[in-house]
């Protein structure tokens, strides 16, 4: 099942572990504190026990979004290279 992992984390070095953790699973960053990718129910429970983990307390807000595939199908996607500034 495809999931979308989001998070909020002040310190640096938890966000690095939850990434990183996230990495491990196979998930794709989307953006800088978004990942996708498709994990089976005990693969999501499993990612999320190892990231309270390494969370440790600290403060954070984490976000795991299972995505049925009629959700999937339906995303909008725009990804273009432009001039800034």
């Amino acid at each position: 099942m495809q999931c979308l992992l989001i998070y909020d984390i002040p310190h640096d070095g938890t966000r690095q572990k939850v990434a990183d953790a996230c990495l491990d699973y196979g998930l794709q960053r989307v953006q800088y504190s978004a990942f996708v990718g498709d994990l089976s129910r005990t693969h999501q429970r499993a990612l999320f026990g190892e990231i309270t983990r390494r969370v440790k307390g600290r403060s954070a807000n984490i976000q795991l979004f299972p995505l049925d595939e009629r959700s999937w199908s339906g995303r909008r996607v725009l990804t273009q290279e432009g001039k800034d500034g």
